[in-house]
């Protein structure tokens, strides 16, 4: 097995990585000097859609998730008072340096047709996105590339589940912008922990087991894409009429079963593992774990709960006078605030809300201001500490 540079690395490491890219913030083609302050006219603000995205490490039996994040940016055009969002005039790209290829790391392109119908080139994902390449207006005042075919494994064959991806902003063929922001992603789904009859693959244990309990054929039908019955909006199936969702099906039948697994957290023995610990913010640091947000497996899988839409909010916790989380009726990883700017350009990810434990996801803020944590220095994206307090939302009073 390839020894992972991840898992291996130190602390010193990590702080020696910091250091690197504080210095680096002020060498040519970046946006900020070491003291955190800018004298560019363009910012942008790199994010991953959700704190951490999972797929199949193996697809030749079943298909639980593909390789597939999403990125997102937004370039602001710097002002005394009045910073202007572009969605615009500029061109917008990303490319990870560590991670180019994804097409000799899994087997994904050999059975995506079988799985979902589709003929794919290597190394472009289901919405046509490559590992580098140019990112599209979302018309949402932000820009996206959707759908990149990453997996946890790099070039030189370690394992890091936390990758940079560096985001240029170009105009006039010029560089006149650019950022790092993570683009994370694990294949450590640990169905093997219960799922490990002797002779036969996980896979098919699974796929044995479904077949006895409910008299499927799913054994003889591979590989199966489990969204194929049990709709999921995580890759807009809708699946069989009066066949239970994924997020039901799975939580509802493993919730009385994970003791057997043997784990401190029974959450990770899928989302997504031991090793990558999803929540790795300052929720995770405050004390935090899965069902303080979450509650518990039997109400994520209460069969009148939405999945991926009915999700905690910020303002179940949280509570200011005059000052709004996320916007009414709309998610967190989809809300808007200051100016319209998003609240993951500042705050970060779900269960990646800056600071986190992980030196790659606090890269960016070091670089745009100086200080780890989320962007709350006004001179990012103004030229000059405006006169005006600080408002949370667009719209809202000074505080």
């Amino acid at each position: 097995m390839k020894t992972s540079r991840f898992w291996k690395c130190g602390a010193d490491v990590a702080a020696a990585l910091l250091v690197c890219f504080i210095l680096c913030a002020g060498c040519p083609n970046t946006s900020n000097s070491p003291d955190g302050t800018t004298s560019k006219s363009v910012v942008v603000i790199g994010y991953n859609d959700l704190g951490m995205h999972c797929m199949n490490q193996d697809f030749s039996e079943l298909m639980i998730l593909p390789p597939f994040n999403t990125l997102h940016a937004q370039v602001i055009e710097r002002g005394g008072e009045a910073p202007r969002l572009l969605a615009s005039g500029v061109t917008v790209s990303y490319s990870i340096a560590s991670n180019t290829t994804s097409r000799d790391k899994t087997n994904f392109w050999t059975y995506v047709e079988p799985l979902m119908g589709v003929q794919l080139a290597p190394d472009i994902g289901l919405a046509g996105k490559g590992l580098s390449g140019h990112m599209d207006p979302t018309g949402e005042n932000d820009w996206f590339a959707r759908g990149i075919p990453i997996t946890p494994l790099e070039d030189d064959g370690s394992e890091n589940p936390y990758p940079l991806a560096t985001i240029t902003v170009e105009r006039d063929a010029v560089a006149v912008a650019d950022t790092m922001a993570v683009v994370p992603i694990s294949w450590e789904i640990n169905c093997d922990l219960c799922h490990a009859t002797e002779g036969i693959s996980v896979a098919t244990d699974i796929l044995r087991k479904h077949d006895a309990r409910f008299g499927t054929a799913l054994e003889n039908s591979k590989p199966v894409l489990c969204a194929g019955c049990h709709g999921d909006p995580a890759l807009g199936l809708d699946g069989e009429a009066d066949v239970s969702s994924l997020s039901h099906a799975m939580h509802g039948s493993h919730a009385s079963r994970m003791e057997g697994a043997g784990i401190d957290n029974m959450c990770y023995a899928c989302h997504p593992g031991q090793r990558t610990q999803c929540l790795r913010d300052v929720h995770f640091s405050a004390g935090m774990t899965c069902t303080d947000c979450h509650i518990s497996m039997e109400a994520v899988a209460e069969a009148s709960r939405r999945p991926w839409v009915d999700l905690p909010r910020c303002d179940g916790c949280h509570g200011r006078e005059n000052w709004s989380f996320e916007q009414a009726d709309t998610l967190y990883r989809n809300s808007v605030g200051h100016g319209n700017v998003h609240c993951e350009a500042c705050h970060g990810s779900p269960h990646a809300i800056l600071p986190t434990t992980d030196p790659a996801d606090n890269v960016q803020s070091v670089q745009l201001q100086g200080h780890s944590g989320p962007i709350d220095t006004c001179t990012v994206c103004h030229t000059s500490t405006p006169d005006e307090g600080f408002f949370h939302h667009s719209g809202g009073e000074g505080d």
